[in-house]
């Protein structure tokens, strides 16, 4: 078996948050991620001795099991805690026992500021698996997928429609990293951050992508390579839920939305999905849905993550 190629290492020293990873270590990870995918073999032992603490304050299917075997993959072996951080014990000091204890820590949480403290309590390499404001692993698993869908997505428009939230913010910022077209259509009072937008536009200003920021549905899709939307009302917010219904309800993702988008375009979805709420059965069961490619890809994607952190 030929050796793994050396792996680029990560300058910074966690990925808290997308803006964490250059333009060139956003490349440099989908590459990798490319490979590990063909030729999981060469990294079996990797990681092997490490150990990573994964917390969970949310329920997870996807980031937990990709992530759980990304780590078993690499020979490495993975310790979950679940619930709440910081409420049993402070955070600083919960960071600063696993610190003495692993290699890595990968935290799902409600607060980015979780992430963040924990970031800065621990030495180890912190990777955020999910918060409030930011989703990255899922953002680059869908880089992933769009690059194995269409090549090289320099220039490609990519549409979200829907919750301008921890996914928005994350697609929008690795999109103009990749020189990508990026369309937001949310309604009023759920917009993406303004801060992240002038962040966006400033990358664009650079790289060469757009953005454009809208109310309306129609605007967006048209003609993008990708439509891509979430779930309306995200965990811990279930008791805003039918407040969101009627807020969104011009923002489903149907079939006569779709058909605005580019004939060859493809639907995206961060899953788990509502069937019959922000995309239709029709639509995410159709041939041209690549939500499960996108599912796949965040073994891979983190896969690549880990390796530039830990190698």
């Amino acid at each position: 078996m030929t050796a793994a190629p050396p792996i680029t290492r990560i300058a910074h020293a966690d990925v808290t948050r997308d803006q964490d990873l250059t333009t060139e270590e956003v490349s440099a990870v989908l590459a990798l991620a490319a490979e590990v995918k063909k030729s999981p073999e060469r990294y079996r032992t990797a990681l092997a001795g490490k150990s990573i603490a994964m917390l969970f304050e949310k329920p997870s299917l996807r980031t937990r099991i990709t992530f759980e075997l990304a780590i078993q993959e690499l020979g490495g072996f993975a310790v979950n805690y679940d619930g709440p951080i910081g409420a049993r014990e402070p955070l600083r000091d919960m960071a600063r026992n696993l610190d003495r204890w692993v290699h890595a820590i990968v935290a799902r949480t409600f607060r980015q500021q979780t992430v963040d403290d924990m970031a800065d309590w621990a030495e180890v390499p912190v990777i955020n698996a999910l918060s409030d404001m930011y989703h990255p692993c899922q953002a680059l698993a869908d880089m992933q997928t769009l690059q194995e869908r269409f090549g090289s997505v320099k220039g490609l428009k990519l549409a979200f429609i829907g919750d301008g939230n921890n996914v928005a913010h994350s697609l929008m910022l690795n999109a103009a990293q990749l020189g990508m077209d990026f369309a937001l259509a949310t309604p009023e009072r759920y917009e993406a951050s303004q801060a992240i937008i002038d962040e966006v536009h400033a990358i664009n200003a650079r790289l060469g992508g757009k953005l454009v920021v809208t109310t309306d549905p129609a605007v967006a899709a048209a003609g993008a390579q990708a439509i891509y939307t979430d779930v309306w009302a995200s965990m811990g917010e279930e008791d805003e839920a039918a407040e969101r219904r009627t807020a969104f309800a011009e923002y489903q993702i149907d079939e006569g939305l779709f058909k605005m988008a580019a004939p060859n375009a493809v639907f995206m979805h961060c899953l788990p999905a509502r069937r019959g709420e922000e995309v239709t059965d029709g639509v995410i069961e159709s041939p041209r849905s690549v939500v499960f490619d996108q599912a796949e890809n965040r073994l891979h994607a983190q896969k690549a993550l880990l390796l530039m952190l830990m190698s």
